[in-house]
Parts: C-alpha cells; structure tokens; sequence
C-alpha cells in the first residue's frame, strides 16, 4: 500500500491487529497508518483506541503531540525547516519567513494545489552545519536563500 491511499476500514484493523499484541504498540500503530495512508485518518482513531483499550482522548492526544503524525495529507512534496535553537540563532527564522512568503503558505500547512507541505521540525540533529532543512526525506546543511529557493523550485517539478 503506498501513501495517500484512501481510507480503508479493512487495513486499518489489520494494522492495528498485527501490532496490538506487541508491547508498547501505539506508537507503531500510528506510524503503520501513516505509512499506509499518508497521515492518520480520523476514523482510526477510535479503532486504535478500542483495540488498546484507551481512551480517544489519550490517542489523539500523541496525534497532535508528535509532530511527524499529520492528521491530513501532505502535499507531493514535504519541505521541513528546522526551528530549533541552532538553526534559529544561524537564521532559521527568517528562512522560514521566506519559504511562506514564496509558497504562500504558513508552517505546518500544504499549497492549495497540494504541490508542498511546510513543516516546522524541531532538531534534525545538524546543529553544528545550521540552519538545516529536510526535502522528501533528503537533509540539506547550511541552508540559506539560495539553497532554500533551489529546493522550492525543486517543489514545482
């Protein structure tokens, strides 16, 4: 099954079937629905819940806690900036006011057209070759203007 699938019932009670069993399985079961559908879909929720016997609550609340989990789609293509404390003393701020100036979007949202998601990510372990970003699973050190339009350009392709 390949991300962004739609929504089916079926495979997510057997996701959460083949790993409810293991010790500590939320955190797997998310990241299997998300591999398979490209994000959490709502309606998994309360099944994960049932399965575990946990609250709805305590499952949407690592939903929207972590943020590698999206509760929507992303886009074709995900471009996460890093907005830890080294890349923002190394000028991550600004970087991220231009990436949403030339995408016309804000962090943590995708295009209109569904061509790129903006994420903020909070340490992509590269503190000493700051600020850093993240294209479609690819890291990119030292990133400035010049680096950071090139992989917004890479996003129109």
């Amino acid at each position: 099954m390949t991300a962004s699938s739609g929504w089916d019932a079926n495979l997510a009670a057997e996701i959460i079937g083949r790993h409810k069993d293991t010790e500590g399985p939320l955190l797997p079961i998310l990241h299997s629905l998300q591999e398979a559908f490209g994000y959490i879909p709502e309606p998994a929720e309360p099944m994960v819940a049932d399965a575990l016997n946990i609250s709805r609550a305590e499952v949407h609340g690592v939903v929207t806690f972590y943020h590698d989990y999206r509760q929507a789609p992303a886009g074709r293509h995900v471009l996460k900036l890093c907005q830890a404390e080294a890349c923002q003393a190394c000028g991550s701020d600004a970087l991220a006011a231009r990436a949403q100036e030339k995408l016309g979007v804000k962090l943590g949202e995708t295009s209109a057209d569904g061509r790129v998601t903006l994420e903020p990510v909070y340490c992509l372990g590269l503190c000493s070759v700051s600020p850093s970003a993240m294209i479609d699973g690819r890291i990119v050190a030292r990133l400035d203007a010049n680096k950071l339009d090139a992989l917004i350009a890479e996003t129109a392709r």
